[in-house]
């Protein structure tokens, strides 16, 4: 299968997911599941490409899903560790990318900021993909979407609960679920909710797809009857000195077995990871046999490639 085709042209930058329509993100899935199936047909979708890995933040998932699926590809990357010193410090965003554009394909960002993502972009040449920020994590939105598919057979009408903070995880699950048709049901304490921009966004889109983005307050509300739970830790990657506060505020949104009992029979767990057992969820949840976690993590791969394939050869 070749690149996305649509009649709207797809911007060659994955920053919020935002840049695509609801029928560019099915015919995505539609591509990453025939990657997924036959993986030889793409061995030369990349051949002779470069990419940098520009990360500010540690990974395990992004990093290793990103650098076998440019390999699988064909094309090859290099690996920039920015963990001891951020972008800008030493040396302007700006001309990071001027030089990069020059001697790579595509720029695959972990940062800090969203805004650097969006400096890299605006002066790059060259895609530049979020490879997470603490406003969107939109690759591992996209796998979790996959996997969710692959499980229900289809995702127009599903009940999706997110259970705890309204953060740059949920951003990307609102976004893509209004994109997707899906019903979603965000449950957080007061003052944690997920922006109000991007619930205008996915509102809007969702007047296409008929998906509901809705806010709840008591997570028992957002959970029952539900198809798919899906929770993330309380204090991100920049908020560790928040933690012991936000343990205390959060301490009622824990997905434990009796909060999981009110969701549908056949409801699965859904974690982007790392996770915290004992405290986002307890590991009778996590470790049970309706966890689905490390099918989301293989599904980064298949995902990643895709959008690769798509902005490297649109």
């Amino acid at each position: 299968m070749n690149a996305v085709s649509t009649s709207v042209e797809l911007k060659r930058d994955l920053l919020t997911g935002m840049e695509w329509n609801p029928s560019q993100v099915r015919a995505l899935f539609s591509l990453a599941a025939e990657m997924k199936a036959r993986p030889e047909q793409f061995r030369s979708s990349l051949a002779g490409r470069v990419l940098i890995l520009l990360f500010e933040k540690p990974s395990l998932r992004t990093r290793v899903t990103f650098e076998v699926g440019v390999a699988n590809l064909g094309g090859s990357s290099i690996f920039l560790d920015h963990t001891a010193s951020r972008l800008n410090e030493r040396e302007p965003t700006r001309d990071i990318a001027k030089n990069l554009e020059r001697w790579v394909q595509g720029i695959i960002a972990r940062v800090f900021v969203q805004e650097t993502l969006e400096e890299l972009a605006q002066n790059a040449s060259v895609p530049v993909i979020n490879a997470l920020s603490d406003r969107f994590h939109p690759c591992q939105a996209l796998a979790d979407f996959l996997t969710l598919e692959e499980r229900f057979g289809g995702l127009r009408g599903l009940k999706l609960a997110y259970v705890g903070d309204g953060n740059n995880m949920c951003h990307s699950l609102i976004t893509f679920a209004a994109r997707t048709g899906v019903n979603m049901r965000v449950a957080t304490p007061a003052g944690y909710e997920p922006a109000d921009d991007v619930m205008a966004e996915a509102k809007r889109v969702s007047r296409e797809t008929r998906a509901k983005i809705e806010l709840f307050r008591a997570p028992e509300d957002a959970v029952a009857g539900a198809q798919a739970v899906y929770t993330d830790v309380w204090a991100s990657m920049g908020q560790e000195s928040e933690a012991a506060e936000r343990e205390r505020i959060f301490a009622g949104y824990q997905v434990n077995e009796e909060l999981f009992s009110l969701a549908a029979r056949d409801a699965v767990f859904l974690h982007c990871l790392p996770a915290h057992r004992g405290l986002e969820v307890t590991p009778e949840v996590i470790d049970s046999a309706r966890s689905i976690i490390y099918d989301q993590a293989e599904n980064r791969l298949h995902v990643q490639k895709a959008i690769l394939h798509t902005l490297l050869n649109s």
